[in-house]
C-alpha cells in the first residue's frame, strides 16, 4: 500500500533550485502547499511539466556515482614480518630474475616483476579464484597456463573451473577445458619444451575429507581423474591411459634431458590400490608402475622431482593415508608423512631419505613439497608443516630451517638460483638455501578469512577477523591495507561487544579456545576453561545484543554464558546425529535474544524460542561448509523471519522464513546455481534489498529475489563467506556500508546508501528528490520503481515521498 503523501511542507523548503529543481518545488506546491485531494490531480500536474534532457543529465550523474569496491586489506598482516595468503603454486622466469607467478589458493594468479616486492592480480575476472598449479611454454614464458582448483584437499581446498591460458603475459585470458575439468582440481602442468601446444595436467578430486567438502557437490566432481594430455594448446584435452590408472594424480615431471621420459605421481589422498609412481619413455603413451623398493599400492599423495643437474637421480615423498573428516571438523584424520625415497638410476631402484618424522604433522596430505637445487644435484628440500634441508641426497636433513611460514606447497627456483617457496603464509624468498627466508608479500591481499568479522560501534576504521592459518587481525588503519596481527592459530570468529567496545573476543581452533581483551585489544588471556565436547574446527559463538554479560558458544550442543565469557554451561541437549558432528553456525536475534538458530554439519537447521535450551529441527539435507559459517541471518526487527544460505551447488541458495523457520520460501531467482555462504537483508527498503556472498562474488536482488546482479564489476570473483550490512537508517544515522571478507583476497567495502540517497552521493537531500521524480517521470529507469513491485506508478512516487519526508 502506498505511503500517504506528505503535508505541509512549502515551496520554501526547496526553493532556489533551478530546472528540474524547479519542477520538483512545483510538485510540492500542489502536493504539500496545495493540498491536492487525489494523486490523480498531482501526476497530472507533474505530467504536464518538460524536463526530459534533464533527467538524461540526472540519469548519467546517478550512473557516474554508483557504488564501487575499495580493496581495505589484509595486504599483508603484522605477523611473520608480512604473512599473505595460502599459495598453492609458484612459478619463475627461466630469463628474469625479478619475475614470478604464483597461484594463490583462493586468490588467483599474481604477478611480480621486482622480486615481490609489488604485486599485481592478473585473474579477479575469470570465473574463479581457487588456483592449483602453474606453467610457463618453456620456448615463450608471455604463453602461461593456471589450473583452476587447488588439490591440496583440505576442506577449504575449492574447486576448479577449467584451465586459464594467456598468451601476452597475464594481460588477457581464455578458459580451456571446462567442461573437461570443472568441480575437480590440479595438481601439476607441463608443457613440451620443444612442442609447446603439447600440454599435460595432473588432475585430481577437490576438497578434504571423504566427502570432498572442497567441491560443494559440484556436478562434475566425480568425474575424471588423473593425467590429461592436449595436441593443441589447450584447447582439447584427452584423458592418458596406456597403463596409466585414472586416479588422482599429484605430481608430474618431465626428464629434463629427454622430455620423451616422463614421471607422474598417482596419490589418492584415501589410498589407492593403483597409488605409486610411474614412468614412461615414449612421451605419455605407455606407463609402467615403478617398484625397486617404492611403495606400490600403499600410502597417500606422492610428490616427485627429477634434479635438473642429473637427470637419473630422482626424489620422492609419500604421505600416509588419510581417513575420515577429522575431529573437529579439520579435514582429515591420520595423515602423516609414509616417507622419502631417492633414486640415482631414473626410478629403477629406490634408498630411503632421513626425513625427520614430525615434518607431516598429521597433514602431508595437505602440504608435501620436495624440490632440488638446480645446480647440486644432492641438495634437496622437503617441505611438509616445516621444511628441512639435506646436502648429502637424504642421508641426513638440518633441523627445521627458519621458513617464515608453516606449511609449505610450492616452490621454484629463479633465474638467479634463488629458492622462492609458497606457504601457508604467501610468498617467502632465500638466497641462502633456506638458511634464512625474507617474506615478499606486501601488498599481496590474498588472505583468507573465516566467517566473523567484526566491526567497533563508534571507530569507522577498526575491523576483526580470523584467517586461515594466519590467526585475528585488526585493521586500524584507514590509510594503509596493512592490518595488525593480534593473535594466532587459525582465526575464526571474532566479537567486539558493541556496549563496551574494549572487550573484544577471538578465538582458534578447538573446544573451549575462546580468548577475551579488556583492553582494546592489547592482550587476549583466556576467557573460560569450561567449555568441552564435540566441535567445528572453529566454534561459533555470540554476545547478546541486549546484554553483553551473556553470551552463547556451540559445540555439539548450545552454551551459555551470564558472566561475559568467564564461566559457560551447557543449556541444550546434543543438536546432531552424534560423532562427529557439530554446530557450524550460530545467529541469535538482535532484538529478542531467545530466538536463536543453529546449523550443524550433519545438514540439520534448528531453531529455538527459549535462549537455546530447546530447539526444533526446521530442516535437514542443508549441505554446507564443515567449518564456521554464517549461513543463519536473523532479521533485525523481525526475530521470526531467517535468512539461510545454501553454500553447494543444485540446491537453494536463497532461502527465507517468516516464521521462525516453520516453512521457507526459495528466493533464488535467476541467481546463478553456484554456492552462497552469507545472506544479508537490507529492510529499510519496502522490498528489502538482498545481498548474497556467493562462490564468485556478492550478488543483489532490489525484488526480493526476483532477479539477481552482480554487485560491482571490479569485485573479484572468489569465495565470499562473510558479509557485514551496517545500514544507514532515517532516525539513526550511520555507516552505511557493506563489508565482505572473502576466501582468498581479503576484505572489502562498499558504501550502501539510504533508500532515499537517489543519487548516492552519502546525504539525502534536495537534489536526490529531484533525481527521483526526474527519473520518475522521465523514462523509469535507475530505481523509478522505488517499491519494488516491478511497476513504475503513482505508489512509487508516493512511497519515495513518504519516504524522504518520514
Amino acid at each position: 500500500m502506498a505511503t500517504p503523501a506528505p503535508k505541509g511542507h512549502k515551496f520554501s523548503d526547496v526553493q532556489g533550485l533551478s530546472g528540474v529543481r524547479g519542477a520538483a518545488g512545483a510538485f510540492f506546491v500542489c502536493v504539500g502547499g496545495n493540498g491536492l485531494a487525489t494523486w490523480g490531480e498531482a501526476w497530472h500536474t507533474l505530467g504536464m511539466m518538460r524536463f526530459a534532457s534533464a533527467v538524461c543529465v540526472l540519469l548519467a550523474a546517478s550512473a557516474a556515482q554508483a557504488q564501487m569496491w575499495t580493496a581495505i586489506g589484509p595486504a599483508p598482516i603484522t605477523n611473520f614480518s608480512g604473512a599473505s595468503g595460502r599459495v598453492a603454486a609458484v612459478v619463475c622466469s627461466p630469463t628474469d630474475a625479478n619475475k614470478w607467478f604464483i597461484g594463490a589458493c583462493d586468490g588467483g594468479v599474481w604477478r611480480t616483476t621486482d622480486a615481490g616486492m609489488t604485486w599485481t592480480p592478473l585473474t579477479d575476472g575469470l570465473p574463479t579464484t581457487a588456483i592449483g598449479a602453474l606453467a610457463l611454454d618453456p620456448t615463450n614464458e608471455n604463453v602461461i597456463y593456471a589450473g583452476s582448483g587447488e588439490g591440496n584437499f583440505a576442506n577449504h581446498s575449492r574447486y576448479g573451473l577449467g584451465m586459464y591460458k594467456s598468451v601476452d603475459g597475464g594481460a588477457t585470458w581464455v578458459v580451456l577445458g571446462a567442461a573437461t575439468f570443472s568441480g575437480r582440481s590440479f595438481g601439476r602442468i607441463l608443457v613440451h619444451p620443444t612442442n609447446p601446444q603439447r600440454v599435460f595436467a595432473a588432475v585430481v578430486g577437490a576438497g578434504g575429507g571423504p566427502e570432498r567438502f572442497g567441491a560443494k557437490r559440484h556436478p562434475q566432481r566425480t568425474g575424471a581423474r588423473g593425467v590429461f594430455v592436449s595436441a593443441d594448446g589447450g584447447v582439447t584435452w584427452m584423458p592418458v591411459a596406456g597403463g596409466l590408472p585414472a586416479v588422482d594424480a599429484t605430481d608430474l615431471e618431465f626428464d629434463p634431458v629427454d622430455p620423451a621420459v616422463m614421471y607422474a605421481g598417482i596419490g589418492h589422498v584415501y589410498g589407492d590400490a593403483a597409488n605409486g609412481i610411474y614412468k614412461s619413455s615414449d612421451g605419455g603413451a605407455t606407463w609402467a608402475r615403478l617398484g625397486g623398493g617404492i611403495p606400490e599400492g600403499t600410502g597417500g599423495r606422492v610428490d616427485v622431482h627429477v634434479a635438473r643437474s642429473n637427470r637419473e637421480r630422482v626424489y620422492a615423498n609419500f604421505a600416509i593415508v588419510s581417513g575420515g573428516i577429522g575431529v573437529g571438523g579439520s579435514s582429515v584424520s591420520g595423515g602423516g608423512q609414509l616417507g622419502g625415497f631417492v633414486s640415482v638410476n631414473s626410478g629403477a631402484t629406490w634408498g630411503t631419505m632421513s626425513v625427520p618424522s614430525g615434518l607431516g604433522a598429521s597433514q602431508q596430505f595437505y602440504n608435501n613439497l620436495i624440490t632440488v637445487s638446480p645446480t647440486v644435484e644432492t641438495t634437496v628440500f622437503v617441505g611438509g608443516v616445516n621444511v628441512v634441508r639435506s646436502d648429502n641426497a637424504g642421508g641426513t636433513f638440518t633441523g627445521n630451517l627458519p621458513g617464515h611460514h608453516p606449511d609449505y606447497h610450492a616452490a621454484d627456483w629463479d633465474a638467479s638460483g634463488r629458492l622462492v617457496v609458497g606457504n601457508d603464509g604467501g610468498i617467502g624468498l632465500s638466497s641462502d638455501l633456506g638458511a634464512t627466508f625474507q617474506s615478499r608479500n606486501a601488498g599481496l591481499q590474498t588472505l583468507q578469512f573465516y566467517a566473523g568479522l567484526s566491526t567497533h560501534p563508534t571507530d569507522d576504521t577498526i575491523v576483526y577477523g580470523g584467517m586461515q592459518d594466519n590467526g585475528t587481525a585488526r585493521r586500524s588503519d584507514p590509510n594503509s591495507r596493512t592490518w595488525t596481527s593480534v593473535f594466532g592459530g587459525d582465526g575464526g570468529w571474532t566479537q567486539i561487544d558493541q556496549r563496551d567496545p574494549a572487550r573484544i573476543f577471538v578465538e582458534f581452533q578447538g573446544a573451549g579456545n575462546l580468548f577475551r581483551s579488556t583492553n582494546n585489544g592489547q592482550g587476549f588471556p583466556r576467557a573460560t576453561s569450561s567449555i568441552g565436547g564435540r566441535h567445528a574446527f572453529l566454534p561459533p559463538f555470540l554476545i547478546d545484543a541486549t546484554d553483553s554479560q551473556r553470551m552463547l558458544y556451540a559445540t555439539e550442543r548450545v552454551w551459555e554464558s551470564l558472566d561475559g565469557g568467564s564461566t559457560f554451561v551447557p543449556v541444550s541437549a546434543d543438536l546432531t546425529s552424534g560423532s562427529p558432528f557439530a554446530v557450524r553456525a550460530l545467529a541469535m536475534s538482535r532484538t529478542e535474544p531467545r530466538f536463536v538458530y543453529a546449523v550443524t554439519n550433519d545438514h540439520r537447521v534448528l531453531a529455538s524460542e527459549d535462549f537455546g535450551r530447546t530447539f526444533v529441527t526446521r530442516a535437514t539435507e542443508h549441505y554446507g561448509w564443515p567449518r564456521v559459517t554464517r549461513e543463519v541471518t536473523v532479521d533485525r526487527d523481525d526475530p521470526r523471519t531467517v535468512y539461510v544460505a545454501g553454500a553447494t551447488f543444485g540446491a537453494a541458495h536463497v532461502r527465507r522464513s517468516r516464521d521462525g523457520g516453520a516453512t521457507f520460501e526459495t528466493l533464488d531467482g535467476d541467481l546463478p546455481d553456484v554456492p552462497v555462504q552469507v545472506i544479508e537483508a537490507d529492510d529499510r527498503w519496502i522490498t528489502p534489498r538482498l545481498y548474497a556472498g556467493a562462490d564468485d562474488g556478492v550478488y543483489m536482488s532490489r525484488d526480493g529475489g526476483a532477479h539477481w546482479v552482480r554487485l560491482g564489476v571490479e569485485f573479484p570473483h572468489v569465495a565470499v563467506i562473510d558479509l557485514i550490512l551496517e545500514p544507514t537508517r532515517m532516525a539513526t544515522p550511520g555507516r552505511g556500508r557493506l563489508i565482505a571478507a572473502t576466501q582468498g583476497r581479503g576484505a572489502w567495502l562498499m558504501p550502501v546508501f539510504a533508500p532515499t540517497d537517489f543519487n548516492e552521493d552519502g546525504v539525502t537531500d534536495p537534489d536526490d528528490l529531484a533525481d527521483y521524480i526526474g527519473a520518475f517521470f522521465g523514462m523509469g529507469g535507475a530505481g523509478a520503481d522505488f517499491n519494488g513491485d516491478g511497476l513504475v506508478d503513482p505508489d512509487d512516487l508516493a512511497d519515495y515521498i513518504g519516504a524522504f519526508f518520514g
